[in-house]
């Protein structure tokens, strides 16, 4: 007969082993429940190339292509099938995996609505869709998921509004819905995006004011182009010193830029408020964005002397302003080109279709040999073509159209090989074409 400590003992070793089987069989049902998750999901997909072909009972499922689990449960944490020709909708049993944190779809072909049980997954941090076929609206219980750091749903055919519910995201740093069909106005919950860095919606058809936009503190990139925005631009947004990048294109945007637009951007290597209706004067200030590489200022109402310091610009390799009203009909208007010969990056350079009239300065001889395109045609230039052209061996475009050029072609133009596009006419240029232009064979 056994004793009272015998039977305890056997008792403990049996609710141990109990609980310990218990313990298993709880693991193993959570991964199973993975497991079946993403067996329909790959039950509605189109994969030409196999590659959830690997998605059976032959091995673990943390082998599976595109599949990541954690270490400690052995649950799935990232899916990851970028770039792989995969099509067809995404199940709504993406929701069951309930440790997810990283998905990424980009690239593929899926379709249909983006699934509203995604916003059931708790610990999501990374929402990347871009570059599909999705349709609908944007989920808005995405906006509950507030380990989100990025949401990219970009180049898609989404449609509604940008849910105002997505202003509770404090943690989101990447937020990319361009090349959609997204309309209405920004939410004003957009500000409360603390964290935010990235906001890219262009290419949509957004329309009203940007407001909100100057609460972003830690802003690197804001691209709003080919929208419908307009009103003034909040002069706070130039006062967001980590700004990389400002992207207000084809928009319906007046006024003028800030006189001091340039003191506080020192990161800035893009401004490109091209084809709106800004008026006033190009901002002296603009000298003191040191890092600018690229400056589009191109179809506005912009007028009088450019006075900008190019020669602080060290890299600036692209600058626009052509379409403009600039120019004042006074002497020495043209300076800006002898500061222009400073910037040994530049590449392409229009002002045409301006009032800039005046003698070239000679200086332009002087431009870095990366110099490609050359716009400066329909304006009231005078004087000759400066046959210091010939130094600019990489030009392959060059117009000068509808001015008051005298004088010859000169034939050392015969030696840019490199060009493409020759636009001299609408001048009163005389004698005759020099053979030399025979040998532009890329004409």
């Amino acid at each position: 007969m056994l004793s009272p400590i015998s039977i305890f003992c056997c008792l403990a070793t049996l609710s141990l082993s109990l609980l310990l089987h218990s313990h298993k069989t709880i693991c193993a049902n959570s991964n199973e429940t993975d497991r079946l998750a993403l067996l329909a999901i790959k039950l509605q997909l189109h994969d030409p190339l196999g590659v959830t072909s690997s998605w059976n009972n032959s091995m673990s499922l943390c082998q599976w292509t595109g599949v990541t689990c954690g270490r400690r449960h052995q649950r799935v944490t990232r899916l990851d099938l970028r770039n792989q020709s995969i099509g067809g909708p995404l199940s709504p049993y993406v929701g069951n995996l309930s440790f997810l944190r990283y998905i990424n779809l980009a690239n593929n072909g899926f379709l249909g609505e983006i699934p509203p049980q995604i916003g059931r997954l708790n610990m999501l941090e990374g929402l990347v869709l871009s570059n599909n076929s999705f349709s609908g609206t944007i989920p808005t219980n995405l906006s509950r998921r507030s380990n989100l750091i990025e949401l990219s749903v970009d180049t898609n055919y989404l449609v509604g509004e940008i849910p105002s519910a997505i202003g509770s995201l404090f943690k989101l740093e990447r937020l990319f819905i361009f090349h959609n069909h997204i309309t209405g106005q920004l939410p004003a919950s957009i500000g409360n995006l603390s964290s935010l860095l990235a906001f890219d919606v262009r290419e949509n058809i957004l329309w009203g004011r940007i407001d909100s936009l100057v609460q972003l503190r830690n802003l690197r990139l804001l691209d709003i182009a080919f929208n419908h925005f307009s009103g003034m631009i909040p002069p706070p947004i130039f006062n967001i010193s980590s700004l990389e990048v400002i992207s207000l294109s084809e928009n319906r945007f007046t006024g003028s830029l800030p006189v001091d637009a340039g003191v506080n951007l020192p990161n800035l290597r893009q401004l490109s408020p091209n084809g709106n209706n800004f008026t006033g004067s190009i901002p002296v200030s603009l000298s003191n964005a040191s890092r600018l590489e690229m400056i589009e200022f191109s179809r506005n109402q912009f007028s009088g002397r450019v006075s900008v310091d190019f020669s602080r610009l060290k890299n600036l390799s692209f600058l626009n302003m052509g379409i403009n009203n600039l120019g004042t009909r006074t002497a020495n208007e043209l300076d800006f080109i002898n500061l222009l010969a400073n910037c040994s990056k530049l590449e392409r350079l229009y002002f045409n279709r301006n009032r800039f009239q005046g003698v070239l300065p000679q200086s332009m001889a002087n431009f870095s040999s990366t110099i490609k395109q050359i716009a400066m045609g329909r304006n009231r230039i005078s004087g000759t073509i400066p046959p210091g052209i010939r130094s600019h061996a990489n030009l392959n475009w060059l117009t000068m159209d509808s001015n008051l050029f005298t004088g010859t072609i000169p034939p050392v133009i015969g030696e840019l090989k490199n060009l493409q596009l020759l636009d001299l006419g609408g001048n009163f240029l005389q004698g005759s074409i020099p053979s030399s232009l025979g040998n532009l064979t890329l004409l």
